[in-house]
């Protein structure tokens, strides 16, 4: 009997997992550990989502032109350079798909998303993961990295899971210096998160080899449909276009989605909230000895004293019916990833860490 291979790197590749949702034992629980929008969606986008499912029967666009209007017309861009996917996450495997292959390699920050080596094992590309200064992106090292070989270089900006991020002179600065015929991908999804950033659209707009990428899964709530965008030169779009399948998104995908970018006041109410819950835990924990960088997203990334020590925060958190993500797979396994909730859900974690450090420092570890 033959044996069937499937193509190399394929094997190599370690499954992706997502944050935990459910507590053995623990009935009522609540989920911060992915990062989604604790205020949800708007009652425009609602209302959307009702209207399109009387026309389930009918198939969707296949150009996107009504999303992408809508994103071009927001966001003073040029809709013929924009592209969309499940997710960014698709965006950045058609990046992948159309300008890596065996033999190539592809550079990205230690700490970044872990679907980078995913997406360049998925290629038979060789993921090449630099080191960061104090978990921010470092852009002198990404560059020392690349080699005629490597033909995308992934950040994170802002990251995932540090919740760091650099300046737009530094993003410049290393698309600027990557070798020829070198794409560097700009990932944002937590872009709206950080008030009057562009999500490095301007740079793309001077630019031809870099390729910019936002979601509608955390600040617009619509984790649950899967939609993003990227923005390129029209050159990178035509050559995306044609791996991308003519109907990746649904009808319904198409026009919640519209819905929720052109209601943007609903943007700037959560993107306020956000700011200043953050900025309470962040205060709340440090306190209580668990101190984090400054984060520009939606969550923080409280470091522990040590492995140890997280892991049991992390049980402790548990048994209170609070979930929170371990990154131990991202080379932080001191630290625990903690989305900013509501008000009521803050108040739990940090009062509910408080009483894990009492007794850890009791002699309850």
């Amino acid at each position: 009997m033959s044996v069937i291979a499937p193509q190399p790197g394929i094997l190599d590749i370690e499954l992706y997992v997502g944050g935990s949702s459910t507590v053995d034992g623990v009935a009522e629980v609540v989920k911060l550990s992915s990062n989604e929008n604790p205020l949800g969606t708007s009652d425009v986008v609602k209302q959307a989502h009702s209207k399109t499912g009387h026309n389930l029967h009918r198939y969707p666009s296949t150009d996107h032109a009504g999303l992408r209007a809508a994103i071009a017309d927001v966001h003073k861009l040029d809709a013929d350079r924009i592209i969309c996917g499940v997710g960014s996450d698709e965006v950045l495997q058609f990046v992948t798909q159309a300008y890596a292959g065996v033999g190539d390699e592809i550079v990205y920050p230690e700490h970044g998303f872990s679907m980078y080596p995913i997406l360049a094992k998925m290629v038979g590309a060789k993921p090449v993961a630099v080191p960061e200064r104090e978990r921010t992106v470092d852009v002198d090292a990404i560059l020392k990295a690349c080699t005629k070989k490597t033909k995308i270089v992934f950040i994170a900006n802002p990251g995932n899971p540090t919740g760091t991020m650099i300046g737009s002179n530094e993003v410049a600065r290393l698309a600027d210096g990557l070798p020829k015929g070198c794409i560097l991908v700009h990932d944002g999804a937590y872009t709206e998160y950080v008030e009057g950033f562009d999500g490095g659209a301007s740079l793309v707009e001077a630019r031809d080899n870099m390729v910019m990428t936002r979601t509608f899964s955390k600040i617009y709530g619509l984790g649950g449909l899967r939609v993003g965008w990227g923005y390129a030169s029209k050159e990178i779009i035509d050559v995306l276009n044609r791996v991308r399948q003519p109907f990746n998104l649904s009808t319904i995908q198409l026009d919640v989605a519209e819905a929720a970018v052109r209601d943007q006041e609903w943007v700037e109410k959560c993107r306020a909230e956000n700011t200043r819950m953050r900025a309470w835990l962040a205060e709340a924990l440090a306190e209580l000895g668990v101190p984090s960088d400054t984060s520009t997203t939606n969550f923080i990334l409280a470091r522990f004293a040590d492995q140890a020590e997280a892991e049991a925060c992390d049980d402790y958190l548990k048994t209170e019916g609070l979930i929170v993500r371990r990154v131990a797979g991202y080379g932080l396994p001191h630290c625990l990833r903690i989305t900013v909730g509501d008000e009521p859900a803050c108040r739990r974690v940090a009062h509910t860490i408080g009483n894990f450090k009492a007794e850890y420092r009791g002699g309850g570890k």
